[in-house]
Parts: structure tokens; sequence; C-alpha cells
């Protein structure tokens, strides 16, 4: 039963939600472009025009203005609403699987952040250090403060995570005579141990796998053409063996 200080995280994780998520939305557009992040004022994709701070506020403007700019009336892709939601499911979901708020806080921040990632790497393939590496520090971080995983064991998993998908990716390479995985594949994984353990790490290539087959049955049941050449963005799998493994503990434990 939820009780008064439980609804009320809820109510603050997703409320903290909302405004990452629109955050969010501005990053994963303007880091692929190789726009600033932080300086700038948003502006209306369409018509360059500077949105005022009513236009910001997270899933009612888009409700508000019908989905499309006030000023020259282009559509406003729902990818930003969508996010914004997402993050507030994300903040939601924490609150009510943890047992207390320092550990729904950083369930929150690992959630928002493998959203993040996995929305780059579904737009584009690419999983930038400037998104992997704030996932490592902020594993660390949690090792740090939460009673699992230990610092020792947060440590190793980063470097495990490191080595089994580098090796792996050479040794595709060399076999095969092309990349196999991303270049940011193994940093991924290691920002995924530094949160999980190096316990945690077979369990989130379980569920990665298990992700990765069932888009590509998925594909075939609807009579789509699949090669062994197609491109999967293995990152996203990747963030959802992590979120799994983060909230249901490494498989078989």
């Amino acid at each position: 039963m939820i009780n008064g200080s439980d609804a009320l995280l809820i109510i603050a994780l997703a409320g903290l939600g909302l405004i990452v998520g629109s955050f969010m939305g501005l990053v994963s557009v303007r880091l692929p472009l190789g726009e600033g992040i932080v300086g700038g004022r948003s502006r209306c994709r369409g018509c360059g025009r500077a949105l005022a701070p009513w236009n910001l506020v997270p899933v009612v403007s888009y409700v508000a203005a019908r989905g499309r700019c006030s000023g020259c009336g282009e559509q406003v892709p729902i990818r930003y609403p969508l996010i914004e939601l997402a993050c507030a499911a994300i903040g939601a979901w924490a609150a009510v699987s943890q047992p207390t708020w320092i550990a729904a806080a950083f369930t929150a921040v690992l959630g928002w952040q493998l959203l993040l990632i996995a929305v780059v790497d579904a737009e584009h393939q690419w999983l930038p250090d400037r998104l992997t590496l704030p996932l490592l520090a902020t594993g660390l971080a949690a090792a740090a403060w939460l009673p699992i995983p230990t610092l020792r064991d947060s440590l190793i998993g980063a470097a495990a995570g490191f080595a089994s998908l580098w090796v792996l990716s050479r040794a595709y390479r060399r076999l095969r005579g092309r990349e196999g995985l991303g270049g940011g594949d193994p940093y991924l994984l290691a920002a995924i141990g530094a949160w999980t353990g190096w316990i945690g790490l077979p369990g989130v290539l379980v569920w990665a796998s298990t992700a990765g087959l069932s888009l590509v049955v998925a594909r075939r049941l609807t009579g789509r053409a699949v090669s062994a050449s197609d491109r999967l963005p293995f990152g996203v799998f990747l963030a959802i063996g992590a979120w799994l493994t983060w909230l249901l503990g490494p498989i078989g434990l």
C-alpha cells in the first residue's frame, strides 16, 4: 500500500522526469548535429523563432499548441512529449520499485540516462562518449552510496564489460574482415557494468540478446527482409538489458 511519503516521492520523481525529459529531447537533437547543449535558447526548427517560456512547459505546451509552432505552424515532432512522458514514467517506476529515496533517485537517473542513450543510438546508430562516460560516472557514484553492488564489484564490472565487447569486436573483425560492433558498445557495457557489477553482466547480455532476437523475429513475421549485413542499434538492447537487470537483479540470483 502506498503511503503519503511514497506518493510524494512518486509525484516528485515523475514531475522531475518531465523536466529531465524536456532537456533530453533537446540533447537528443542537438548532440548529433554538433550543436551546443547548454547554451542558446530553444528555437523552432522550422522558422528559427525563439520559444517563450510558456512554450517549454513539458507536454502541456505541446497539447495546448496542438503539436504546432505558434509562429509558423510547423509540426512539432511528437518525439518530444513522448520522451517527456517516458521520463516521467521512469521516475514513477523508480519510486515504486525501490525501498529508499536514495535508491529511487539513482534508479531514476539510470533510467533517464539509458533512455537518452537508446534514443540517440536508435536514431543515429551512435554511442557518443559524452553519454556513455557520464553513465559510467553515475554508476560508480551509485556503488559508493548504495549497498549493492560494492564499489569493488562496480569497478570490476566496468573493466569486464569493456574488455568483453572489445575482445569480441576485434575477434569478429579478424574472422569476418568487417566491423561487427560499434566503437561505443564496449564503453556502454563498461558503464552498465559499473551499475550492475560484474555479476550482473551475463544477465544484461542475455536480456539484450533476447531483445535483439525478438526484433529480428518480428521483422521476419511482418515480411521484412533480414540479412547478415543489417545493422542493429545494439546500444538500445544493452540499455534494455541494463534496466531489467537493475530492477530484477542478476539472472539466477
